[in-house]
């Protein structure tokens, strides 16, 4: 039969009254089985952890409010600064106080409870960790296809494939014709660190081979002028990522104009201390927060069990500590024509 992953997706194939095989419960997950469950004869999701999945609130914008926003701009901005607001104040509990998040788990309850019926596969969707330790998944109809007669859900890991019959963990099995996986992508193990060689001939891959560490989310040390944007723990778990890209930008564009200033055939270095310095903050803050207690393995740690993804903080904290480069953060490096690079004292 056909197996392809979610990211190199065949639209060739026609799904159409197949009997379809979906791996994995995640963000890619709840897109698919809606939009498939329609048009397949059968379909089995294999889920090894049951995800927490809040409805979504987004609507269209009416005429009204588009009239307003063109006439008053301001309200505009203030509809955004409203919206940011509340998942600034969100962050105590992701951070601080995870036991806070027990009311969003009852509304996650109660909207299961809505689409789902059956007692028994509630059971099976039901998550026993924090809300919030593994991404909250929005979704309004994942929970409805799930209920449909033509889907089974099978409380378990893909085990085996053996031909056309696909094997779980517990033991069960089903016949399919394609399978269909969305388990997921590298994260803390991004494949474009093997072709990224720093000062002194090592890749990024074998600098981070203990876990990514970075500067300020930016930069790496032995890496002289490469910096990169959604670098290590500036993912969020509960707001806008433009607003760490737009942080990051801003770095980046100071330490340029620092470059310019330094003239030559400048490099700034992140100082391993300075390396050091940051992630023991980002790391002793992390230990309380809901995505390090919250009783889940997810993609945000490493596979040491360090959490070297997600931001322990608000938006402003970040866009606070990346308002301008700090010189003392870096070894500056000369390179005259034909000579190697020298240390500035």
């Amino acid at each position: 039969g056909k197996v392809f992953h979610s990211a190199r997706w065949d639209h060739d194939y026609d799904l159409r009254g197949k009997r379809v095989a979906m791996v994995g419960t995640g963000a890619s997950a709840i897109q698919i089985v809606p939009a498939i469950q329609p048009e397949v004869g059968r379909l089995t999701l294999f889920q090894r952890t049951p995800p927490w999945v809040m409805p979504r609130v987004d609507r269209a914008i009416s005429g009204a409010e588009r009239a307003l926003h063109r006439a008053l701009p301001f309200t505009a901005q203030a509809r955004r600064g409203l919206l940011w607001g509340i998942r600034e104040l969100q962050v105590q509990a992701f951070t601080k106080h995870p036991d806070e998040l027990g009311f969003v788990e009852q509304l996650a309850k109660r909207n299961m409870a809505r689409a789902i019926k059956d007692p028994a596969l509630r059971a099976k969707l039901t998550p026993d960790y924090r809300i919030g330790c593994k991404r909250i998944l929005l979704s309004s109809t994942y929970y409805p296809a799930l209920a449909r007669p033509n889907v089974d859900v099978v409380a378990s890991g893909l085990s085996e494939i053996r031909g056309s019959t696909v094997v779980a963990a517990d033991g069960s099995e089903a016949e399919v014709d394609a399978i269909i996986f969305g388990t997921g992508f590298h994260v803390t193990d991004m494949p474009i660190a093997e072709r990224v060689v720093g000062a002194e001939g090592r890749t990024l891959a074998e600098a981070w081979k203990g876990g990514m560490e970075s500067l300020r989310g930016a930069c790496a040390a032995g890496f002289p002028n490469w910096m990169t944007i959604i670098g290590p723990n500036t993912g969020l778990g509960n707001s806008s990522m433009i607003l760490m890209i737009e942080s990051q930008l801003n770095y980046m564009a100071d330490f340029l104009r620092q470059l310019d200033v330094l003239g030559g055939r400048a490099a700034l270095d992140a100082r391993p201390s300075a390396v050091d310095a940051w992630n023991r903050r980002v790391q002793e803050r992390m230990k309380r927060t809901v995505w390090n207690t919250g009783g889940c393995t997810s993609w945000y740690l490493d596979p040491s069990g360090r959490n070297t993804t997600i931001w322990p903080g608000t938006t402003t904290e970040f866009r606070r500590a990346t308002r301008q480069v700090d010189l003392a953060e870096y070894e500056l490096l000369r390179a005259p024509a034909g000579q190697k690079a020298e240390v500035d004292a």
